[in-house]
C-alpha cells in the first residue's frame, strides 16, 4: 500500500492511497463517524468488490444512495437529488461523502459535497481505470450544462482517494480503453520511463484478450477477470506513478493557473467531440478505426482522438513541413491502435470551432491547448480557435 499527498503549500490537504485490494479501505473510513456513500447502482449491481465495500459500509451504519451515472445525468438536478438526501437524512458539517464509482459519480458528489451546507467532507474510490488516474485525483467537481461538458464546478480536494485495481475486474473493456488514454496522455506529459511501459502493459492485455476470448472462444468475462488478476501488480504501479505525476502537478498549481493546464492535453478537442457526439447521436462513430461496430464515444476516447489532435497541431505550429505525418503523432496512434482504443476524430476542425471557443479554458478570444512536443515534453500555448483550424487544414 502506498499514500501519495496533495499538498497546499508544505501542508498536505489530500491523500491518495493506492492498494491492490480493498483491505486498506476500512482504515481510512475509520476516523469518521457519519458515512454518506453516493455508489453507482451499475457498479453496485454488477461489481463483487463494490458488494463488499457496500458490506463494509453497512457494518459503520452508513447510510447509501444509489445514483445513475451517465453524461445525461450529470446535472445540476442530480445535485440538488443528492443534497436533498443528504439533507432528508441528517447529515451535518461532521459528515463524509464517499463516492463510489467513476468521474460522472465522483464529479457529482463531489460538487454536492461542496455546496451542501457550504461544504461538508468527502473521499473518493474511483471503479474505473479513467477516474483512478485523472477524474478523482485533483480536486475538480462539475457537472454538465446547456450539453457542456463540465461547465459548472469548483476546485476542492477529498480528504482521501482510494485506489484499487480489483474493482476493474468487472469493469467493462470499453471503459478500462478509455482509462488507458487518461493513463498513456498523463506520461506524455511526465514520463519517468512509464509511458512505454505502460503501452507495453496494454499491448499484451489486449493482445492476451483477443487470443483467449476470440480466437480460443473462452468468456469473456473469465477471461478479462483472469487478465486483471495476473496485470494487477503492475496496473497498480502504474495507477501510483500516474497518481504521483498528477498529484505533484495540482500541489505545484492546484486552481490551474499555469502548470495544471498540462493536465488538459487533449481535451479541448475531446469536449468538441463528445459534444458533436451527443448532438447528432454518435452516428459518425458507428465502425470508426474498423476495430469494432461501436456507436457514439466516450471521454477516454475522445481524449485519445484530441491527443492525436494536439500531436499533430503541434507538428504544424512548430514545423513548417506539414507533407508528412510526424514520428510522434504515428507513435501515439500506434500505440492506441495495439490497445484496441479508437483514436481517428470523424469531425473536421470548422466543425469543432464553435465549440472549442466556448471552452471553459478560453481566456482573451484564446484558449490553452496543450501541445506535446516529445514523450515527457509538452508545451501550453495561447492559440485562437481560427488559428488552430487553419494550422489542422
Amino acid at each position: 500500500m502506498e499514500q501519495i499527498n496533495i499538498y497546499s503549500g508544505k501542508k498536505a490537504i489530500s491523500r491518495i492511497v493506492v492498494a491492490e485490494g480493498l483491505q486498506g479501505l476500512d482504515a481510512c473510513l475509520k476516523p469518521y463517524r457519519h458515512i454518506y456513500a453516493v455508489i453507482d447502482r451499475n457498479v453496485a449491481e454488477k461489481c463483487p468488490a463494490v458488494s463488499r465495500v457496500m458490506k463494509m459500509l453497512e457494518d459503520r451504519q452508513a447510510r447509501i444512495r444509489l445514483v445513475e451515472a451517465s453524461e445525461e445525468s450529470k446535472t445540476l438536478e442530480t445535485v440538488m437529488d443528492i443534497c436533498s438526501w443528504l439533507l432528508e437524512n441528517n447529515a451535518d458539517r461532521d459528515a463524509l461523502v464517499l463516492a463510489v464509482g467513476g468521474g460522472i459519480v465522483t464529479d457529482m458528489a463531489g460538487f454536492a459535497s461542496c455546496i451542501y451546507k457550504r461544504g461538508v467532507r468527502f473521499a473518493y474510490m474511483p471503479t474505473t481505470l479513467l477516474s483512478q488516474v485523472d477524474a478523482s485525483i485533483g480536486g475538480k467537481t462539475g457537472v454538465n450544462f446547456h450539453k457542456y461538458k463540465n461547465i459548472l464546478g469548483v476546485i476542492r480536494q477529498p480528504e482521501f482517494t482510494y485506489l484499487c485495481p480489483q474493482v476493474l475486474e468487472s469493469l467493462p473493456l470499453r471503459d478500462f480503453h478509455s482509462g488507458v488514454a487518461e493513463m498513456l496522455k498523463t506520461f506524455v506529459i511526465e514520463d519517468g520511463g512509464n509511458y512505454q511501459k505502460a503501452a507495453d502493459l496494454f499491448f499484451d492485455i489486449s493482445s492476451e484478450f483477443t487470443l483467449e476470448a476470440h480466437i480460443n472462444g473462452k468468456d469473456e468475462g473469465q477471461v478479462w477477470k483472469a487478465l486483471m488478476a495476473k496485470h494487477k501488480r503492475t496496473l497498480a504501479e502504474l495507477i501510483a506513478a500516474a497518481a504521483r505525476v498528477k498529484a505533484g502537478v495540482v500541489s505545484r498549481d492546484q486552481f490551474e493557473r499555469g502548470e495544471r493546464r498540462k493536465l488538459n492535453l487533449g481535451h479541448t478537442f475531446a469536449h468538441a467531440i463528445e459534444t458533436l457526439a451527443q448532438q447528432d447521436g454518435g452516428e459518425r462513430f458507428n465502425g470508426h478505426d474498423g476495430i469494432q461496430d461501436v456507436k457514439g464515444v466516450t471521454h477516454g476516447e475522445a481524449v485519445a482522438m484530441g491527443m492525436v489532435l494536439a500531436a499533430r497541431l503541434a507538428d504544424r505550429y512548430y514545423r513548417s513541413d506539414r507533407s508528412e505525418t510526424t514520428e510522434l503523432e504515428a507513435k501515439i496512434s500506434a500505440d492506441f491502435w495495439d490497445a484496441d482504443v479508437p483514436c481517428y476524430c470523424p469531425y473536421t476542425p470548422e466543425e469543432m470551432a464553435g465549440i472549442m471557443k466556448k471552452d471553459k479554458k478560453a481566456e482573451g478570444g484564446k484558449v490553452h491547448f496543450v501541445l506535446p512536443k516529445a514523450i515527457g515534453d509538452v508545451e501550453t500555448v495561447d492559440l485562437t480557435v481560427e488559428e488552430v483550424v487553419a494550422l489542422l487544414k
